[in-house]
């Protein structure tokens, strides 16, 4: 007879029912108990800012080449732009007074102080005009600058003329007529988004400029060749050329304000808040819907 062998029983303790609170049911609704609470002030959080650009930040470096930049710069360059308009029409009425008081010169005598008022308006706002546009230029090529390598950065193409090339074509006469032109109908192509194997098509406004600007140039050259002329009548011509070139320079100056504003524009990502909610009133002229099956009675849906 074999002995029997002890049981082996393995002991598992639970704690009792009691020990658990009573689950609460699905439908108690909790109750707001207030902000939450630390033993300690936190040491997280958020900069009490709103949105920015995340190199406005305080505490980071801005860089040049960002969309920011391109901003800051292109409102100071449209502001130079405009400012350079006004003394362009500035000039311009200093100009047609001038030979208005010439042409009243042929009937007597003038007075010296009228003289003098249109001569020292003349000047000043000649002065005035030269230093504009050479801000004015020394701005928008900074900008056109950082604004082509921004473009180029987003688009993941970049422009097909470099930086010194561009600069060097400011400088050969007749070069200078043509190519900024396509160095900015570039830049536009690239800032709308559009394929790099499409070619760069030039909105209204940038043809405007264009015409302009070149306009503007030959004008220049014409009062140049035209102050080499020593007779009265065409010192009186002059003086109509002249103004005939500052409202050229104004309207060169105006529509570059606009082309900046535009491709800045465009270069910035669409506010929510500028866009235009819009709704359907109506449809006219719709083809009916299709007629549906008619279903049977008791068919499962």
């Amino acid at each position: 007879m074999q002995p029997l062998q002890p049981m082996r029983v393995d002991w598992v303790a639970t704690p009792p029912p009691s020990a658990y609170p009573p689950p609460r049911g699905r439908s108690q609704r909790l109750t707001y108990g207030g902000p939450p609470t630390y033993p300690v002030p936190p040491r997280w959080g958020f900069p009490l800012l709103a949105w920015r650009w995340p190199t406005a930040v305080p505490g980071t470096v801005e860089q040049s080449d960002s969309v920011d930049g391109v901003r800051r710069l292109g409102r100071t360059a449209q502001n130079s732009l405009w400012l350079l308009a006004a003394v362009a029409v500035w000039g311009a009425f200093s100009e047609i007074w001038r030979y208005v008081l010439v042409s009243m010169s042929r009937f007597g005598a003038l007075s010296a102080g009228v003289v003098s008022a249109s001569d020292a308006m003349v000047v000043s706002s000649s002065a005035i005009t030269i230093t504009g546009c050479f801000l004015s230029l020394l701005l928008g090529l900074v900008w056109v600058r950082r604004a082509r390598n921004v473009a180029a950065t987003l688009v993941g193409y970049g422009p097909s003329r470099p930086d010194r090339d561009v600069l060097i074509s400011l400088v050969i006469p007749g070069v200078n007529l043509v190519v900024p032109g396509s160095v900015l109908a570039e830049l536009e192509h690239a800032v709308a988004r559009r394929p790099a194997d499409e070619r760069p098509v030039p909105s209204r406004l940038l043809r405007w400029w264009w015409g302009l600007w070149a306009a503007s140039g030959l004008m220049v050259v014409v009062v140049v060749l035209w102050s080499f002329r020593s007779s009265t009548q065409a010192l009186a011509d002059g003086v109509l050329l002249h103004a005939f070139a500052d409202l050229l320079l104004a309207g060169v100056a105006v529509t570059s304000a606009l082309v900046v504003r535009r491709i800045t524009t465009l270069l910035l990502p669409v506010d929510a808040a500028s866009v235009r909610l819009m709704r359907v009133v109506e449809v006219k002229d719709a083809p009916e819907p299709p007629l549906r099956s008619v279903r049977a009675s008791g068919s499962p849906r």
